[in-house]
């Protein structure tokens, strides 16, 4: 006895299925910017923060590294850098092994 099983049973279509033509778009997404921002503590002085920032940070004036310093002391903190990551761990490490107070890095 021959039983014949229908093609619902093996869950073959009964008419080729056609795939969605793919985009040939490519979406690029820039990659983020990291934030360096260093902390205030009662350790450091103006001198010395100004002074590491200056030698730390590509193209830091004299002038932006004291307004950078002033508002680290008397906001609390001060984003100094904002940039690619691997820039930003750099400068971040910088300043840190230089005896700044330094918050973890944040996408910006």
């Amino acid at each position: 006895m021959v039983t014949r099983l229908s093609a619902a049973v093996y869950g073959m279509a009964t008419a080729p299925t056609v795939a969605p033509e793919q985009s040939k778009q490519v979406t690029t997404k820039p990659y983020p910017n990291y934030k360096v921002i260093v902390l205030n503590d009662d350790f450091n002085t103006f001198q010395h923060v100004a002074e590491c920032l200056m030698k730390y940070i590509p193209g830091m004036t004299s002038d932006r590294a004291w307004d950078l310093t002033n508002q680290v002391h008397y906001e609390g903190q001060a984003i100094v850098w904002i940039g690619p990551q691997e820039p930003a761990e750099l400068y971040h490490q910088q300043l840190r092994r230089a005896g700044l107070t330094m918050a973890p890095l944040e996408a910006a």
